[in-house]
Order: structure tokens, then sequence, then C-alpha cells
């Protein structure tokens, strides 16, 4: 599955050192079926699985560094400034909605109240 995804994330990512994407793809897979419910396995979730995986893959490596943007440029006594624009993490999020069917919920859950 490993491959599958590295495959997306080079289409994602184009350029980047081949050894770190397939570390980070190993991770996100490993992250992603951690969360899947008893008894379902990455292949019952379809291409869902690989494209999930990629997309927490690629968030990852944008997180990590070179994916920030120039925010601010000023040309007297130089001055560059660069920020993420708060975009970390869309992927990821994105990956979990898209594998919400198949992980099993690990949100916070109020079952209720003694009164």
């Amino acid at each position: 599955m490993t491959d599958a995804v590295l495959e997306i994330v080079k289409g994602l990512c184009p350029g980047r050192d081949e050894e770190l994407l397939r570390l980070l793809c190993a991770a996100a897979c490993e992250a992603l079926g951690g969360l899947l419910r008893d008894g379902v396995t990455p292949e019952d979730c379809g291409g869902r699985y690989p494209l999930a995986a990629a997309w927490m893959a690629a968030d990852w490596l944008r997180d990590c560094g070179g994916a920030e943007e120039i925010t601010a440029l000023t040309a007297g006594d130089m001055s560059v400034r660069r920020e993420s624009g708060g975009t970390g993490g869309k992927l990821s999020g994105r990956a979990m909605e898209l594998m919400a069917p198949y992980i099993r919920d690990t949100g916070f859950v109020f079952r209720g109240v003694r009164g």
C-alpha cells in the first residue's frame, strides 16, 4: 500500500527526495491504519485509503518546511516575512473526512450527567 501512496505523493510534491517521501508515506499508512475500525483493512476502503494517506504525508511534508509563502517583502533595509498562512493540517483534515466511514470515532463523546 505504501507504494501506491508514494506514487500519489510524488504527483502532489514533485521533485522531492524519494527516500523522505517513502518514510512519510509509510508513517501516514501506519497512522491511518491505526485508526481503522476493527475488522476493516486498507483494501476495504478502496481508493480512499491511499489518497487519504497521501494527503497526510503531503501535509506533513509541507509542515516540515519549504512550503511557506512569502507574505511580506520590504525593499528598504531588506525584510522578508514567510508564514504558512494557517493552512497547516488542511489536507490531513480532509483525509479524515474522506476516511470517516472507515475509521473509529476518536472524538469527544458526552454521555450525560447524573443529576
